[in-house]
């Protein structure tokens, strides 16, 4: 039979007093109904006589024998291993009660509340108050000692039924009362811990009976247990007395508690090759996941850093289209996967600190790191190639307009030029009369004042030219070609004009007549038709504006030219009038003229068809710079719904980043409350989505509309763009912390009460120290500078001098705090700098909650080390110096035998058999203290 006296003498009062008032909560009516009476009494008795016949006596009648009082101080004291006050022998009712209140006593010495259970009922021989007593002694002595993995003992007793009959069919153990009505489960016990003694195959689950009596026979032959119910009774009854059956499952319980120890060794080698294999799968995904990332990042790169140019503007749109596909459906992906690996490695380093395992190391070039730096460039190259792309377009119009306005104008001066070298070249004054020379001399003066006037002409065509080279211009060979031939030919015909003026000069003396009229005239017409030709170029000449400023300009000018028509109108009708002057003194005097005006080929009826001309295109001209004004007014438009939208986004942005940064110092309530405050403050800022994707619809309006800039918002895009990023980086990073704090929580056991003192204590000293003096201000950095973090320690009783923590288990003070500062309460240097080591590694000195959290739970809480995975396969192995593979397999799950199979090294002590795997090296391994 079972020895109960170890397990009862470790019990603490407190806990026993707790669990029994738990458990005590039975329902006494029920012990009315015939069925579960029936069942108790011969239970309850069996179980009585287990222990009684050590003492050499037993009972018969439940509520008779138990009347004096005699052996229920026989019975406590065979169970309890302890003597109870000598009982009184006598015959009397008094004598009787006395005897059960001493039992009554020594049951409540040992923490059990007894709930209106006295000795007068059990004297009197009540049945009801005598099964209560006795289920009592049971739940103290037999029953609450039960612990699997720190449930409550009938929670316990479930749980380890529920692991040992889980492999067996048609057996699931979910209460003590019809999950054992067939019988299966009370063999599939035995069977689980003496498979020699049934052959569970061979028994069927619609034959009760005879299973239910085959195991009641062979626990009592084969385990000592005695037969405490009828098989008839519980296959007769709807439900089985549910404390019956406990009763005799918690001895099957204490007869197989040998076992239980491999089991719990088992477990906690499970527990940690668990841990090993997650960990070791987490490592192998955040490798590819970087390595997919940069490969990407390394494609990426080469495309963004392209530089290759167009040579029109729908060439260059085309790449923007591109880049703005990247940007809107290729990238966010990939930020998704930078923010996801950045959580993943953070939680697996949590994961490593909290099992006590190294922390990660990625391949070299994998690190985080290494991942934002690559990121890094990306950005950048992203914002060079967006730039690079905006510059390029603007060139291509540039070049495009001045192409145009350089052929243009080449047009319009070769046309000038034509025939003017053969007319400078002809000998004609050498057959001309004085009045004739003259007449050519004049003649050749105003051709040289059209010369000077188309001077600036020619200045302008090479500017353009060069301009166009300059800004590289893919047609630049032919630009250059025509243009030197422009230019020589004005090198050829500056020289013709001055040889030729010198010609006529020479004969000017023979030459006395002139016609000072036709002088006046070309003299007069000859600028006028400059300007009318220069005032068609301006009619027809194309413009570029970007906003209302400029095209305002233009209509400025164009309507101060309007201005000027009636003046030019004058100007005209006066030349004209020069001419019908002629006519009038030639009729008058009855000349007869010999033909065109000498002096000029602009005759009267081209200035009046270049007016005419020029007096049309001013309504074309009106109507395009309203079109434009028209574009540029729908412009400014696109540019106030952006700024409007922008500055709304930038502004809610900027609050939600101080928002998430108040509420990752300031937060309340439980970790788990605070991860579903975050997901839902998440759930909320992702539910804003709507309103940057509608900012990034004006942006793609003003980009395709071809604007520039925008004096109502200071915000660009790709400010916002970044915020937005932040914004979701920083709330993620936030959840992770939480996940991490409830992981470190779970791991350590640390309660909710000292992880709100931790939390208390480093916000009051997350400020600034500034002059050497500590604050008063605090700036809720989220770190502790190394001062701030050396108070935070003072202020929590950590005595580093000592090397010990001396926790009061209540929160200290913000006056207390202080006090230990001002009186020079500091920590030893040599110390302080070893726990700087552990919290800071990388010498950044500062502390972030999590690593504070991580050293105070490290230093607070007791954790898995080698030399107990080390104890524990010793306890498999039987104390022997090595394990084998059966062993492991027949002890452990599958995976996690053939685990430890292929990773442990051949025993090579002196006690090695063939097969013999080394275990020690093994689990030290686990721990970083050697490779595997």
């Amino acid at each position: 039979m079972v020895d109960y006296h170890a397990a009862n003498n470790q019990s603490s009062a407190g806990g026993v007093q707790t669990y029994m008032e738990q458990e005590n909560d039975w329902d006494r009516d029920l012990l009315l109904d015939p069925a579960w009476e029936k069942q108790q009494r011969k239970t309850f008795t069996a179980w009585c006589n287990s222990h009684l016949r050590k003492a050499g006596t037993q009972i018969e009648n439940i509520e008779e024998d138990f009347r004096d009082g005699l052996k229920l101080m026989l019975l406590l004291e065979v169970i309890s291993g302890e003597r109870l006050p000598k009982p009184e022998r006598g015959k009397m009712r008094v004598h009787k009660i006395n005897n059960v209140n001493k039992a009554l006593d020594f049951i409540a010495s040992k923490g059990v509340k007894l709930v209106s259970i006295g000795a007068e009922e059990i004297v009197d021989g009540n049945a009801k108050m005598t099964l209560g007593m006795i289920w009592t002694i049971i739940l103290r002595f037999a029953i609450q000692d039960i612990s699997v993995e720190e449930t409550s003992a009938k929670e316990g007793l479930l749980l380890w039924c529920q692991r040992k009959t889980a492999p067996y069919k048609n057996v699931n153990v979910q209460n003590f009362h019809i999950s054992w009505k067939d019988g299966l489960a009370f063999n599939a016990l035995i069977h689980r811990h003496r498979p020699d003694l049934i052959d569970y195959d061979s028994l069927r689950k619609d034959d009760p009976v005879t299973n239910l009596n085959n195991a009641f026979e062979v626990a009592e032959k084969h385990l000592d247990i005695p037969k405490m119910l009828d098989a008839e009774d519980i296959v007769g009854t709807l439900r089985p007395d549910e404390k019956a059956i406990m009763t005799y499952v918690s001895c099957f319980y204490h007869a197989f508690s040998g076992a239980q120890k491999a089991e719990t060794a088992a477990n906690r080698i499970c527990k940690v090759l668990a841990v090993n294999q997650e960990n070791e799968q987490m490592m192998e995904d955040y490798e590819k996941l970087a390595s997919d990332l940069l490969e990407w990042i390394r494609r990426t790169i080469p495309w963004l850093e392209n530089r290759t140019q167009e040579k029109t503007v729908n060439d260059m749109q085309a790449k923007q289209e591109d880049f703005r596909d990247y940007r809107c459906v290729h990238k966010p992906p990939k930020v998704q996967e930078k923010c996801q690996l950045e959580i993943s490695f953070n939680t697996l380093q949590t994961k490593l600190r909290l099992s006590n395992r190294p922390a990660f190391m990625p391949s070299e070039g994998r690190m985080v790191s290494d991942i934002n730096g690559a990121w890094h460039t990306l950005e950048g190259a992203e914002k060079g190639y967006e730039e690079w792309i905006l510059s390029e377009i603007r060139r291509l119009e540039r070049l495009e307009h001045l192409a145009e306005k350089f052929h243009q104008k080449a047009a319009i001066h070769e046309s000038w030029t034509d025939g003017k070298e053969a007319m400078l070249t002809q000998k004609d004054y050498e057959t001309s009369t004085l009045s004739e020379v003259k007449a050519l001399l004049r003649k050749h003066e105003a051709f040289e004042s059209d010369l000077a006037a188309h001077q600036d002409r020619v200045e302008q065509i090479a500017a353009i030219a060069q301009e166009l080279n300059e800004l590289d211009y893919y047609d630049s060979a032919s630009v250059n070609a025509r243009c030197q031939k422009i230019c020589d030919q004005w090198d050829v015909l500056g020289a013709l004009t001055q040889s030729r003026k010198e010609s006529l000069e020479r004969t000017e003396k023979q030459l006395e007549s002139i016609d000072e009229l036709y002088l006046e005239y070309a003299k007069r017409a000859a600028p006028f038709n400059n300007w009318m030709e220069g005032a068609m170029e301006d009619l027809q000449d194309m413009f570029i504006v970007h906003n209302i400023e400029e095209i305002q300009g233009l209509i400025t000018a164009h309507e101060q030219f309007k201005s000027t028509l009636s003046e030019a109108n004058k100007e005209r009708e006066a030349i004209q009038s020069i001419q019908a002057e002629v006519q009038k003194i030639a009729q008058s005097n009855g000349i007869k003229l010999s033909g065109a005006n000498p002096y000029t080929t602009i005759t009267p009826e081209s200035i009046d068809s270049k007016w005419e001309k020029a007096m049309a295109m001013v309504p074309l001209r009106d109507n395009a710079l309203q079109e434009e004004l028209n574009k540029q007014n729908s412009n400014d438009t696109l540019r106030a719904k952006f700024a409007t939208q922008a500055n709304a986004v930038g502004a809610y942005i900027q609050d939600k980043m101080e928002e998430i940064g108040r509420i990752s110092i300031e937060m309340n309530g439980t970790l788990e409350d605070q991860l579903t405050n975050l997901k839902e403050y998440q759930t909320n800022i992702m539910s804003y989505m709507p309103e940057i994707n509608k900012l990034e619809g004006f942006h793609q309006l003003i980009q395709e509309a071809l604007i520039f800039d925008n004096q109502y918002t200071s915000y660009t895009m790709e400010h916002l763009r970044v915020g937005w990023e932040q914004l979701l980086t920083t709330i993620a990073r936030t959840i992770n912390e939480v996940e991490n704090q409830i992981l470190t929580r779970d791991a350590k056991g640390i309660s909710q009460e000292q992880l709100y003192e931790y939390r208390a204590s480093f916000n009051h000293f997350d400020k600034t120290l500034t002059g050497g003096e500590r604050g008063t201000k605090r700036d809720h950095s989220g770190a502790l500078m190394a001062e701030e973090f050396k108070a935070c320690l003072i202020s929590l009783g950590y005595d580093v001098e000592n090397d010990k923590q001396k926790r009061s288990g209540q929160m200290v003070s913000d006056d207390f705090r202080a006090l230990l500062i001002s009186t020079g309460n500091s920590l030893g240097d040599s110390e302080f700098a070893r726990i700087m080591g552990i919290v800071d590694p990388n010498g950044s000195g500062a502390v972030t909650f999590q690593a504070f959290i991580d050293f105070m739970s490290t230093e607070t809480t007791d954790t898995d080390t080698a030399d107990q995975v080390i104890a524990s396969f010793k306890i498999l192995a039987a104390d022997k110096n090595y394990i084998t593979a059966e062993e492991l397999r027949r002890e452990l799950p599958p995976d996690q035998a053939e685990y430890c199979i292929a990773r442990m090294a051949p025993y090579a002590g002196p006690d090695a058999v063939p097969g013999a795997l080394d275990y020690m090296s093994f689990s030290t391994a686990l721990y970083g203290e050697s490779d595997l």
